[in-house]
């Protein structure tokens, strides 16, 4: 019996080993792989280690994650030890008061603390960036060294400190040569729990940052937006950094003792060596002093992963200017900044927001003697209802939404027989993707029901509503975002909604993959380049726009994401090249019964309220 259950505890402890670090293991292989894909292996490659040194913005980011951990775990573990060491000399009363004041910020959910020190900067009119990342990453790891320490300093001998004094140490030598040394496995714990959280900290570091300064956290969730290999490359670095420092950690008390002026060399060497590989990674790059806007930055505010390798690099080596680059991942948290003052350059926002942004007067018009890229754009882009005379906006990546079906499952003859209402064909049930998207899920609904997808009229919203609820009780659909884009090219499902230019990355991925556009219609997309009412620097802007539309800038991002180029050349090119043959990468344009997105704000709570309603209606069906 016993026996038995050493056996079954030995299984258990390797069950939960292969748990833990079976991911990491994944992760790592997969950091190695010759394609894009995050769950297919197709061949061996450093592509991705090469792509991640060269991405600027991801070196600067590791650099403001090393360099705001050092100093946040170096003051917090100095104000925390010396806080706590104050506070055990403190009342019994003031003492408990103090601890429980110290567990309430480890105990508070970080939304809720990330959310308050915004606040506070907010209100002291602070400018968000390092300085106040810097602040909130002490502040939240500073109970964390107290928490650590006190156990340590509770476990003394209280007189320790007179006793020393009565032996004739200061008071200086009583703290630094007894009280320290008895309470160092303490201290050690503290700073190292600071170092960890501050490393790995997100939330808080997202609400408090700001002027395109980004800790690796921030820059790994703007890049899962997408697909990008890149973070898989990143984080095994990581892992092998913290497997180097774990065994020196266990190696060198083994050997001190024989080799302690050698391992004391060969670590000042290694620390050197790391020194001067961080300093070359993050740092560096040419003289832009004689380049037209030296000196001065552009502040863009994009999506993520909407770019390519050298988008950024090549416009900074052009002007001498310095990009600065904030991420969204909607257009509604962009418009959220915007509307509450903060300033950028240049935006990127899709066609019903600008309508927004025009409609309350926070974007400028163009000055159209300082733009000369309107004869390189596509004519059907060109003009649209949001814009007609594209006075305020350049287009910057088009398309559709469409569906994306794996030809083994799904005949052409179906799609075109039954249109978006194939969602809610039997025959696929369980075996298709809805787009986690209100607008999109809805211009589906209406178009499959003959409306118009910019409809406001509360009958025909309340059917799109019972078309969406009837397709997540019957079809047991999954409600994705950007996992569809890989999900598909493995051929996971037989179908789902999707958007044109992530359809082409599918497509070249798997020829089994196609993509359909009902006849009913679609919606026809575009985001485009705009000017904020309060940009700080409008002339580099419009430098900016000008060169996002040249043929090697549109060429670089196109190519990268896969989103359809407002530069007419590069369309034809991609086209008939790396993209040919994928009718994805080619918007259609001809049909009466596609549509640009209005922006109404009435009509856009009443699809918000019923959209929340749909999703409820999705998990009571699971």
């Amino acid at each position: 019996m016993k026996k038995d259950k050493r056996i079954f505890g030995k299984i258990l402890m390797i069950l939960t080993i292969l748990f833990f670090y079976l991911p990491i293991v994944f992760m790592v292989i997969f950091s190695f792989n010759e394609s894009k894909s995050l769950t297919h292996f197709t061949g061996f490659s450093f592509t991705w280690y090469e792509k991640l040194f060269q991405n600027r913005g991801m070196m600067e980011s590791l650099y403001v994650t090393i360099t705001v951990a050092v100093i946040a775990t170096v003051v917090s573990t100095l104000v925390g030890t010396i806080s706590a060491i104050g506070l055990s000399k403190s009342s019994k009363i003031v003492r408990k008061i103090m601890m429980q004041l110290n567990d309430f910020p480890i105990m508070n959910p970080e939304i809720v603390t990330a959310i308050g020190l915004m606040l506070l900067f907010i209100t002291f009119h602070l400018e968000r960036g390092f300085m106040t990342m810097l602040l909130a990453h002490i502040t939240f790891c500073i109970p964390y060294v107290i928490l650590s320490v006190m156990p340590k300093i509770r476990s003394l001998d209280p007189n320790l400190a007179d006793a020393a004094m009565d032996l004739g140490a200061t008071p200086w030598q009583a703290l630094t040569k007894v009280l320290v040394p008895q309470i160092m496995p303490g201290i050690i714990s503290g700073a190292l729990i600071a170092f960890t959280m501050s490393f790995d900290d997100f939330i808080i570091s997202y609400f408090v940052t700001g002027g395109g300064v980004k800790n690796l956290s921030i820059m790994v969730y703007t890049m899962s937006k997408r697909v990008n290999p890149t973070i898989n490359a990143i984080s095994t670095l990581v892992v092998v950094l913290i497997t180097i420092v774990l065994v020196i950690i266990n190696v060198v008390p083994l050997i001190k003792s024989r080799r302690e002026k050698k391992m004391k060399k060969l670590l000042t060497s290694l620390l050197a060596v790391a020194t001067m590989m961080t300093l070359t990674a993050c740092g560096g790059g040419s003289s832009n002093e004689d380049k037209p806007y030296a000196g001065q930055e552009l502040h863009l505010y994009n999506w993520g992963e909407y770019m390519g390798d050298n988008f950024i690099s090549g416009f900074e080596d052009l002007t001498g200017a310095k990009v600065v680059v904030d991420y969204f991942d909607s257009n509604e948290a962009m418009y959220i900044k915007v509307a509450n003052g903060e300033s950028f350059d240049v935006l990127v926002p899709s066609d019903y927001m600008i309508e927004r942004l025009i409609q309350e007067d926070l974007i400028q018009k163009l000055d159209q003697d300082k733009l000369d890229c309107m004869d390189e754009l596509v004519d059907a882009v060109k003009g649209l209802p949001y814009d007609a005379k594209n006075e305020y906006s350049i287009p910057y990546f088009w398309g559709t939404v469409g569906i994306v079906y794996d030809k083994t499952k799904v005949s052409e003859a179906d799609l075109e027989k039954e249109g978006y209402n194939i969602f809610l064909d039997t025959k696929y049930k369980g075996d298709i993707y809805l787009y986690d998207s209100e607008r999109d899920s809805f211009m589906m609904a209406l178009k499959a029901l003959g409306y118009s997808m910019n409809t406001k009229n509360d009958k025909e919203l309340k059917e799109a509503y019972d078309w969406l609820v009837k397709c997540v009780e019957t079809m047991e659909p999954e409600i994705v975002t950007d996992e569809i884009i890989d999900n598909m090219a493995q051929g996971r499902k037989a179908l789902g909604l999707i958007y044109s230019g992530d359809a082409t990355y599918v497509m070249a991925e798997n020829e089994n993959m196609g993509f359909y556009m009902p006849e009913t219609g679609t919606n026809l997309w575009s985001d485009a380049m705009v000017i904020p009412k309060n940009a700080k620097n409008v002339e580099l802007a419009h430098e900016f726009i000008n060169y996002a539309c040249t043929y090697d800038a549109a060429m670089d991002n196109s190519s990268f994401v896969g989103y359809t180029s407002a530069n007419q050349e590069v369309v034809d090119e991609l086209a008939s090249g790396d993209f040919e043959g994928i009718n994805a990468y080619v918007p259609r344009t001809g049909n009466d019964n596609d549509e640009v997105f209005e922006y109404d704000e009435v009509t856009r709570k009443i699809i918000s309220d019923y959209f929340s309603k749909v999703k409820i209606a999705a998990s009571n069906a699971q």
